[in-house]
């Protein structure tokens, strides 16, 4: 019965959201760990889903299978298609301009290197937003400035400050320069992003290993 409740729970959450619009939906619920299978129109579409349903009391985990099938007069050529999105990528002021893109078949490349995580993530957010990518794949590499402080000390008044965060119940380690491991447990997929997201945000890191559990 709890499966058979979370299922509903997120299928409403989906369809409640604007931001998602799915063709064809099925979803599976197993012990906290949900499936998202069917089709949608856009990759953005897809990404949405996922975060929609990551939302969802009860959801651990979240696979996504969704398949992003285009309209005929969706598909683009792979020349059109790489110039649309290094047009977004330079009209979006927090992407460095080192950051390049390939395209082939729907399917887009990020490559090149940007100073901070948050910039990264936002070259994969525009990519995604353009008309005919079905697939975005992100090589970016980080390459911070050299950080002289205490990363560790940072994230964790980070996660002290923040109202959505348990800061006692998530450990934190610094293994070697621009690397933190990330341990404990949280009540939910919104806390668990909250605590990744603020130990990107630290100066000088470069990896994030995440072993968060979520436990309801």
């Amino acid at each position: 019965m709890i499966n058979e409740q979370l299922q509903a729970d997120v299928v409403a959450e989906l369809f409640w959201d604007p931001k998602v619009r799915i063709q064809r939906l099925a979803v599976a619920a197993d012990a906290g760990t949900v499936t998202l299978r069917g089709t949608v129109d856009t990759f953005r579409a897809k990404r949405e889903a996922g975060k929609a349903a990551g939302r969802v009391y009860g959801v651990t985990q979240v696979h996504n299978e969704l398949d992003v099938w285009l309209l005929d007069d969706s598909k683009r050529d792979n020349a059109e298609l790489r110039g649309d999105v290094l047009q977004a990528l330079m009209l979006d002021g927090l992407i460095p301009t080192t950051v390049d893109a390939r395209a082939r078949n729907g399917f887009v490349t990020l490559s090149g290197t940007a100073d901070w995580h948050c910039q990264r993530d936002e070259a994969e957010v525009v990519a995604a937003s353009v008309p005919g990518v079905t697939a975005v794949q992100n090589h970016i590499r980080l390459t911070p400035a050299p950080d002289t402080g205490d990363a560790k000390k940072d994230i964790s008044e980070a996660f002290r400050r923040n109202a959505s965060l348990d800061a006692d119940r998530l450990s934190i380690d610094t293994t070697c320069y621009g690397r933190v491991a990330l341990t404990g447990t949280v009540s939910s997929w919104a806390e668990h992003d909250e605590a990744v997201a603020a130990a990107w945000s630290a100066p000088g890191i470069t990896e994030v290993d995440d072993q968060i559990l979520v436990a309801y």
